[in-house]
């Protein structure tokens, strides 16, 4: 849909637009001709989404999940919305049942409330009520809550979303550059299926316009299936930088993802965000992050948008370049990294 196919000026609030996936959400349906309201803790912080549409299209508000009357006032005169918010791992207040499971249920019976006619939640793969890990366990508590009070909510499930400033190829390319090794969780035997965020992005706002997908689960993920050891492999192979890939057992993991958290208290937070891992997250990689057999069979994935999804391979590299010890014009495909025993 072009600009000119949608005179109304509808209302979309995108909540958590700020944020990585958000900013390409909102690009999405600034192209759709949504005026777009963007509900995030800081605003101030939002200048770069000015550019994605034309003078007045895009404006922030301040919003935090947590407090309900910030939701309903940025929700006002909503036509649609999209809840985009959540956190990798907890820190201060902003904990996985606050955000999760808690904020996506204030946003749907706020959006329901200010009569929006879409909302749109975007969950993750392995959202599982009965996960080992708290993170996949409040994102489904948050897709039922969002379901409860917004039955007609489309739930988005991405895999690793990759892209410019993602932060999975990008951190793992940071920890290359100064760190002999890159840690294998479980032997790097965990699957994943990075998708383009420029792609879940357009799902979401096609969602939107689109009543058929109202109430529905859809399953994102990209053309490519790889393992983490892969996953890996192929960072060092675009950065140019030859890496001991090192097998650390679950056991060993938990115990070294212990210390961390400790020493992150400790540092009083200040120990570098590459090196962070959780016992919460540890517990993820125990299982596959990919579209389940069940989501393809029943056209619940990229392709019921019409979308043809981007590889990996053909885009990170594109920004993976800055990794490599001469910059844009290094080496690309040196020797492959070293395997652990």
């Amino acid at each position: 849909m072009t600009e000119t196919q949608n005179p109304s000026g509808r209302l979309a609030v995108v909540f958590g637009g700020g944020g990585f996936l958000g900013r390409h959400v909102v690009r999405s349906l600034a192209k759709r001709g949504w005026r777009v309201r963007v509900a995030c803790r800081r605003p101030d912080l939002t200048g770069h989404l000015q550019p994605l549409g034309r003078v007045g299209q895009i404006h922030a508000v301040q919003a935090n999940v947590r407090f309900p009357d910030s939701v309903k006032a940025a929700l006002r005169g909503a036509d649609a919305a999209v809840n985009l918010v959540g956190v990798l791992t907890e820190s201060g207040r902003q904990r996985f049942d606050a955000v999760h499971a808690f904020g996506a249920r204030i946003v749907a019976r706020e959006a329901k409330a200010a009569g929006a006619q879409a909302l749109v939640h975007v969950s993750a793969i392995g959202a599982d009520p009965d996960s080992p890990s708290l993170y996949a366990r409040t994102k489904a508590a948050g897709e039922a809550a969002a379901r409860e009070e917004f039955p007609e909510a489309v739930v988005m499930r991405p895999s690793v979303v990759f892209g410019p400033e993602d932060d999975f190829f990008n951190r793992f390319a940071a920890m290359a550059r100064v760190s002999p090794a890159l840690p294998l969780i479980g032997g790097g035997g965990a699957r994943f299926q990075p998708v383009y965020v420029g792609d879940v992005a357009e799902a979401v706002a096609i969602a939107l316009d689109d009543p058929a997908t109202a109430g529905r689960t859809y399953e994102l993920g990209g053309p490519d299936v790889a393992t983490f050891r892969q996953l890996m492999q192929f960072i060092c192979d675009q950065t140019g930088r030859k890496r001991l890939l090192a097998p650390v057992p679950f056991p060993a993991a938990r115990a070294i993802a212990l210390f961390i958290e400790t020493a992150r208290v400790a540092s009083l937070g200040l120990m570098p965000a590459m090196f962070l891992i959780t016992r919460d997250q540890v517990k993820l990689l125990e299982n596959d992050n990919v579209v389940s057999q069940e989501a393809i069979a029943e056209g619940r994935t990229l392709t019921a948008f019409g979308i043809k999804p981007d590889s990996y391979e053909a885009i990170a590299p594109g920004y993976l370049y800055r990794y490599r010890k001469s910059g844009q014009f290094g080496r690309p495909n040196p020797p492959h990294a070293s395997s652990g025993a």
